[in-house]
């Protein structure tokens, strides 16, 4: 059936804020200098916060469709994402060791480790006085304060400090095989 022409003009479909289109050329060209700062100030690394960037708008892009400008101007939806994205990464750092550079491992010794060395340092904690031993264990190989232990065992801190100088001091000597022992200091 031919249609027929008639003189009033087909309606104008205006698009309501929700349906809004995201543009992410304009978008960047608008916010990406921001977002960018805001990862460098995030990562404290030039080429992290570019990759932020980038994923940012990435995930900007796949999820266009959830955008709602009623919601949220799209520079803070871009900034929530990208706020997910330098936790992402925070977290992905925290798991991954660090790389190093070629150079940097070269500069490290190898370490020629003697498979007897373990029990070399038990023997040589077994020489120390009990007191002496407390402290290089508690404080050396446990990682407690000196503050911790003094509150632990009501011993001064000055006197936990003294007693771990002197008591290194023996272990060192224990270690190189002819050295005073702990009773022997001064």
């Amino acid at each position: 059936m031919p249609r027929e022409h008639s003189e009033v003009p087909p309606p104008v479909v205006r698009l309501e804020p929700r349906t809004a289109e995201f543009d992410p050329a304009a978008a960047f060209d608008e916010h990406g200098s921001a977002l960018l700062g805001f990862a460098l100030n995030a990562l404290r690394d030039r080429g992290l916060a570019e990759d932020c960037v980038q994923e940012t708008f990435l995930r900007a892009w796949r999820s266009r469709a959830s955008y709602s400008a009623e919601r949220a101007s799209a520079r803070t939806w871009l900034f929530a994402i990208a706020r997910n994205v330098v936790v992402d990464v925070h977290r992905s750092r925290q798991r991954l060791p660090r790389l190093v550079e070629a150079e940097v491992l070269e500069e490290v010794p190898a370490e020629d480790r003697d498979p007897l060395e373990p029990l070399a340092m038990a023997e040589a904690l077994a020489r120390l006085s009990a007191e002496h031993r407390q402290v290089v264990v508690a404080v050396h190989l446990h990682g407690e304060t000196y503050a911790e232990l003094s509150a632990a065992t009501s011993v001064p801190v000055a006197t936990l400090r003294s007693r771990a100088f002197y008591a290194l001091r023996a272990l060192r000597g224990h270690l190189a095989g002819a050295g005073p022992t702990d009773e022997e200091r001064p």
